[in-house]
């Protein structure tokens, strides 16, 4: 699986980086292109005369001749509502921006192919097409209704991101790393990781606190995720992965799917590609190659210099080359870990859906904010 190459090359390492690519899909854990769609165009995909993805769209970072180029084997679209929604609107958003993937899966079936498995991921990188997953990021979302989660699996959303940058009644997010010690914060919180075990959606840890990662990782009966987040150690954002919850990692079989937002990948000046190969180096020294992935935050941020959109996938897998990791190391990050991470997640789950019913446990908003709230009393 090694391939010997002249450090003096550049050329050599972007053809392998190509290469490389070609023979194994790279899966991106995080992209918000949906959201795009609801800021410009109000969720329209079929009645978009201004947005067609097979042209370049100068606003985005995402379109299919710059999908094509950066060699993108599969992705997660982020299904995205802001924290403003939370307790109001939260759950008719998720359900529009879901709405949002599958239509533009279905606007272009030429590029994209919706996948829900390990498998189907292969089968649509084996027909040249991007497998098309859905994530949803926040676990505002779902209103605290185990009912509306099993209801996102069966439209094929693979991971849920337990909060975005607020609490929920029960787990706490990272805006709260330092003002309590608290991480799922209700009975509640455990009851809903089972249920993401049972199901089998990944639990995403990216946007939690630092003690809600901790509190996941020892009762999860499944590996999770951080679908764009980085090493803590060297960006010190409240959105990145502290050392101790690195060093826990493998004992679970998580994965860090590395961020290019500027932000998050340095803290004190422009961010670069060198950078980010930084990170991924710093968490490979932390929790060994098993557990790294990609999660570009691509349409949701400024990115790193170098990976400045879609297209530049390849700059990123030649400078790891160039860097002196091996065929067999670049596989585990484009796609090989976060694929055993889908399996094992997909295998679990099919042997605790014969041994548990679903959770039928509900929890409702403090009564007295009821009328505040526009909510009914049952």
């Amino acid at each position: 699986n090694n391939i010997e190459v002249n450090d003096d090359d550049e050329g050599i390492y972007m053809k392998l980086a190509k290469l490389t690519m070609s023979l194994y899909p790279l899966i991106d854990g995080h992209n918000d292109l949906p959201d795009k769609y609801r800021s410009y165009h109000q969720d329209v995909v079929f009645g978009n005369e201004t947005w067609n993805l097979n042209d370049n769209i100068t606003v985005l970072q995402t379109d299919i001749p710059r999908i094509r180029e950066g060699l993108l084997g599969g992705q997660f679209w982020s299904v995205y509502s802001s924290c403003s929604t939370k307790n109001r609107d939260a759950v008719r958003h998720m359900f529009e921006q879901i709405d949002v993937v599958h239509k533009i899966t279905k606007r272009y079936p030429e590029t994209f192919q919706l996948a829900t498995t390990a498998e189907e991921i292969q089968e649509a990188f084996s027909a040249g097409k991007v497998s098309s997953l859905l994530g949803v990021e926040g676990g505002h979302m779902i209103d605290s209704s185990l009912a509306t989660l099993r209801a996102i699996y069966s439209l094929g959303v693979r991971y849920l991101t337990l909060t975005h940058n607020c609490d929920t009644p029960w787990a706490t997010s990272n805006v709260n790393n330092f003002i309590d010690d608290k991480g799922l914060i209700s009975p509640f919180g455990p009851i809903v990781i089972n249920e993401l075990n049972r199901l089998g959606i990944l639990i995403d840890l990216s946007h939690v606190s630092f003690n809600t990662m901790s509190d996941v990782l020892a009762i999860t009966k499944s590996p999770v995720i951080f679908s764009h987040s980085n090493a803590y150690a060297l960006c010190n954002n409240n959105r990145n992965v502290p050392d101790d919850i690195l060093e826990e990692l493998p004992k679970t079989g998580s994965i860090v799917m590395v961020s290019f937002v500027q932000s998050f990948v340095n803290c004190t000046r422009t961010a670069t590609l060198e950078d980010v190969v930084k990170h991924i180096d710093y968490i490979k020294s932390k929790c060994g190659i098993d557990c790294i992935g990609i999660g570009s935050d691509f349409d949701g941020a400024t990115t790193a210099v170098g990976l400045e959109d879609v297209s530049k996938y390849p700059n990123l897998i030649a400078e790891l080359y160039r860097t002196g990791y091996s065929t067999q190391e670049i596989e585990k990050i484009l796609s090989g870990n976060i694929l055993r991470v889908l399996k094992a997640n997909e295998d679990i789950a099919k042997d605790l859906s014969l041994k548990e019913y679903p959770n039928e446990e509900m929890i409702f908003p403090d009564t007295t904010d009821l009328e505040k709230l526009c909510r009914s009393d049952y």
